[in-house]
């Protein structure tokens, strides 16, 4: 597999992640999977990638339990509205790393970069 093909790899997971914002969160499952099985392979920066993109949908998946138990004192709703903003930000963000073939500058930050 090619370095092009490998980084298209990577481009697709994110797009899953954005796609699961209106699927219920199937394709984001899909995309996590994928980031675990091809983390091993492609170069270093394409390695950072596949760890933002690992850490990015945990916590994720951190902030959508908090916003479902929130729901009940109806905070919830704002938590759900900054997660979506935060992975559309993330991701899109990443895409630009992504297509100037740049390692995420910080693959282990919780916010936006």
């Amino acid at each position: 597999m090619s370095e092009s093909d490998k980084a298209g790899t990577v481009k697709i997971i994110y797009v899953l992640y954005l796609v699961g914002l209106v699927t219920g969160g199937i394709a984001g499952v899909v995309g996590v999977v994928m980031a675990y099985v091809n983390r091993g392979d492609g170069p270093d920066w394409l390695q950072s990638h596949y760890e933002f993109q690992i850490r990015t949908f945990w916590i994720g998946l951190l902030f959508t339990i908090v916003g479902g138990i929130l729901l009940l004192i109806v905070i919830g709703g704002f938590v759900y509205l900054f997660w979506i903003v935060w992975l559309i930000i993330r991701c899109v963000k990443a895409i630009k790393y992504l297509d100037n073939e740049e390692a995420h500058p910080n693959p282990q930050g919780w916010m936006f970069s």
